[in-house]
């Protein structure tokens, strides 16, 4: 067995970068369709029920559905990268998938430094992956060894 890979910040920053190409894509459909193009123009913070549903309750389901279901989001599933806990390895319960993903705002509150934080960690964990209890790994090509896992 050998030691996880954890992803460094430029793999997840190229994750993020699909991630949001995709849900963009396919939120931007229903929103125009909705709001016409002046919700793109618009100042408005929100236009209404519609667009509270598909700009932030449906990502932060389908990011926990993916989280659960594939490990990771579309994004780290093309560079081939797992969310999973931290000292198992197995993948995350609902509670630590919410955790991260409300660590998500922590993280990005002081500058996106939470983000960043990536680069000097050690195990590659951002703010919301120690919030979350969380590492992000390179799909291993053979079976990898946790701390306190034996």
């Amino acid at each position: 067995m050998s030691e996880p890979q954890y992803a460094g910040f430029w793999l997840r920053f190229g994750a993020t970068i699909i991630d949001s190409v995709i849900f963009g894509l396919v939120l931007m459909v229903p929103l125009t369709l909705i709001y016409g193009e002046r919700y793109w123009i618009d100042e408005t913070m929100v236009h209404g029920a519609w667009d509270v549903l598909l700009s932030y309750v449906v990502p932060f389901i389908a990011t926990l559905w993916f989280w659960r279901r594939f490990l990771g989001t579309p994004g780290k599933m093309l560079l081939r990268l797992r969310v999973v806990d931290a000292r198992s390895g197995e993948p995350l319960p609902l509670g630590q998938c919410v955790l991260r993903y409300i660590g998500y705002f922590v993280s990005a509150l002081p500058l996106c430094l939470g983000f960043l934080w990536v680069a000097f960690d050690s195990r590659k964990q951002a703010w919301h992956d120690k919030i979350g209890g969380s590492v992000v790994i390179v799909e291993p090509r053979e079976p990898v060894r946790f701390e306190g896992r034996e």
